[in-house]
């Protein structure tokens, strides 16, 4: 009822100000400026709504960054979690720098459809043209943060605070704006028709929320880091080098930080997704909304579910007993909502089931070949993150539903593969997305990482390893063990007098 109401408080208020203007005698005149005014004030507020809706979503998409932090803390030894929480602070700190100064110009600066196909935006550093824009800012901001967050996890233990500092300001100040620029630019070769008239083979790649330029971007990262960088001291080689035959398993402090950041992950999708659809204002968008928000749950359950009931069937066929991995079951459902993220709002609640038991198998996988080629991921961020991204570009391609992509994306031709097995067109685009993604992020990266590894500036010293970031970087572990170990120690009880010294009496002392 909020919408008729404030309709009829515009038609008063347009009715005043037209009456001072206009003499109520010319009636046509009168309704036509009673008509203008109130058509007026009522896209000012809808434009009012939009913003505001952003900021909200915005601001949800940016409480991930206590997601990632609680579930990086949970998911590594207490010697490092004073560090590992300073990490993701910094991601918001130098992200925020970053993106204000060139990252935003990088992706989104100068966005011009006569322009044509362009590499990389080159205008508004520093916002310096406030174009009215800066809701958008701050939205695409969180999406930066985020992006930087997904590496700290994998990298985790082992790597210098300068080396972090300048990997994610590198990271959320030009490598990611390039990849964004090229999907959600009007000027970016990647976009698709809702975004410009000459997409890439007439349909561009459909990604509403980043399944690939930010997912798969911090997932490919987080492998060239983890690869330069070399496992934990002891994961896969003893003191002498030599490979062990099983890999050591450094089990996770507190299971209960990694829920408590699980949740916090997918609370924080609901901004992550719905959100992506920028405006509220109109049904249409607002149906988009609902549906990515549908979507974005389907998803997360059903790969939640699909990863432990799995791990649960191997462990079983291995050793001959049930346990139900809760971390299998976490990370399961983080890439369930990493691989729904592209196609959310095209397509099918039923799709968004199915894309998210894939996703739990597809997580497993991954994780299992990172032990065997010995890559050593703290938290499972590369399988969560680049595996998950990838399968949601493509089977964004598989399952794009026509009428979904109709109502999103105002594009009518060239739908999921599954509803056209005669058209490889939209399946062709986003594989070739994926390809891009992989080719950019990891040469950038990779060299950008190994010049850091060369100057003796990524990996921390093995003695600071060995005792832990907290000691040898903060001052001090995160938490205070003798302290609660004197806690749990039962006092001894005073040794009484018993009569034994001279003077003494059995009677009590009632002296005042």
């Amino acid at each position: 009822n909020f919408q008729p109401i404030y309709f009829i408080a515009t038609m008063d208020s347009s009715y005043e100000t037209c009456a001072a203007e206009y003499s109520s005698d010319d009636i046509n005149v009168l309704l036509k400026c009673i008509s203008d005014k109130s058509e007026e004030r009522m896209k000012s507020f809808a434009s009012g709504v939009d913003t505001f809706y952003l900021l909200f979503a915005g601001a949800l998409v940016y409480f991930m960054q206590l997601g990632f932090a609680m579930l990086c803390a949970g998911s590594i030894r207490s010697k490092n979690v004073k560090n590992v929480l300073l990490w993701n602070l910094l991601d918001s700190c130098g992200g925020a720098i970053g993106f204000w100064a060139v990252g935003y110009a990088f992706a989104y600066g100068g966005d011009d459809p006569s322009k044509g196909k362009t590499f990389i935006g080159n205008t508004n550093f520093f916002l310096m043209n406030d174009n009215g824009d800066l809701h958008i800012w701050f939205f695409q901001f969180a999406f930066a943060c985020a992006l930087s967050s997904i590496v700290a996890g994998t990298i985790a233990e082992r790597c210098k605070m300068s080396a972090y500092l300048f990997y994610s300001t590198f990271l959320a100040g030009f490598v990611y704006p390039v990849v964004a620029h090229s999907f959600w630019s009007v000027n970016g070769f990647l976009a698709n028709g809702s975004l410009t008239t000459k997409p890439l083979l007439g349909v561009g790649a459909i990604d509403l929320a980043g399944s690939g330029p930010v997912h798969m971007t911090g997932g490919v990262t987080a492998l060239v880091m983890a690869i330069i960088l070399g496992p934990r001291k002891g994961r896969f080689y003893d003191d002498k080098g030599v490979a062990l035959d099983q890999p050591k398993e450094f089990t996770s402090h507190s299971a209960a930080l990694q829920f408590l950041g699980t949740f916090a992950l997918w609370f924080g999708w609901y901004g992550f997704n719905p959100g992506s659809t920028i405006t509220i204002s109109s049904d249409e968008m607002g149906n988009v909304a609902a549906l990515a928000a549908v979507n974005t749950t389907l998803a997360a359950s059903s790969a939640a579910i699909s990863a432990m009931f799995t791990s649960t069937l191997i462990e079983y066929r291995i050793s001959g007993r049930y346990t139900w991995d809760t971390t299998a079951t976490m990370n399961g459902c983080l890439t369930g909502l990493v691989a729904v993220t592209a196609g959310c709002a095209t397509v099918e609640p039923w799709a968004g089931f199915v894309i998210g038991i894939f996703a739990g198998w597809f997580y497993l996988a991954g994780s299992a070949v990172l032990l065997k080629l010995k890559i050593d991921d703290a938290v499972d961020a590369i399988p969560v993150h680049m595996i998950g991204g990838m399968w949601g570009v493509i089977s964004t391609g598989l399952f794009t539903a026509p009428r979904r992509l109709e109502t999103a994306f105002k594009m009518t031709e060239h739908v999921g593969w599954f509803y056209n097995m005669g058209d490889f067109t939209l399946l062709g685009v986003q594989l070739i997305s994926c390809l891009w993604i992989i080719a950019w992020t990891s040469v950038t990266m990779g060299i950008y990482v190994s010049v850091l590894n060369i100057l003796g500036m990524l990996r921390v010293d093995p003695l600071d390893e060995e005792r832990g970031m907290d000691i040898s970087v903060h001052g001090g572990p995160a938490y205070n063990l003798e302290e609660q170990q004197k806690l749990k120690e039962p006092k001894k009880p005073e040794k009484r007098n018993n009569g034994q010294n001279s003077g003494s009496s059995d009677e009590p002392d009632t002296k005042v």
